[in-house]
């Protein structure tokens, strides 16, 4: 803990609620940049690595697009489909997660 225990909390209302939807929309972006970034570096190796590189780059790609699809709407304040993005973006990093193991278990071409 970095206060002093003993600090005054300042009471619920008023604290700032657009605040907290600033964070939440900066995360969704630094989210959606990072995923970009796996992606680049998919088709980055799909140069490389042959077929399973094509292969790779292209579920990336597929990732990619549907957390742009899912999260960008997120930006503007609208939730398509609420309680269903957590689930994705799970589903996406699980798969960038085999993506990459398959990518280093494969030998270069």
């Amino acid at each position: 803990m970095t206060g002093a225990p003993d600090a005054p909390r300042a009471p619920a209302s008023s604290r700032d609620a657009g605040l907290a939807r600033e964070r939440t929309r900066l995360a969704w972006r630094r989210t959606t940049l990072s995923v970009t970034v796996v992606a680049v570096l998919a088709g980055r190796l799909a140069l490389t690595r042959g077929t399973v590189g094509a292969v790779a780059a292209a579920l990336a790609g597929l990732g990619w697009l549907a957390v742009l699809v899912w999260t960008v709407p997120r930006y503007g304040g609208r939730t398509p489909g609420a309680g269903r993005t957590l689930p994705l973006i799970a589903l996406v990093v699980a798969g960038f997660a085999i993506l990459g193991v398959l990518l280093v278990l494969t030998p270069v071409r």
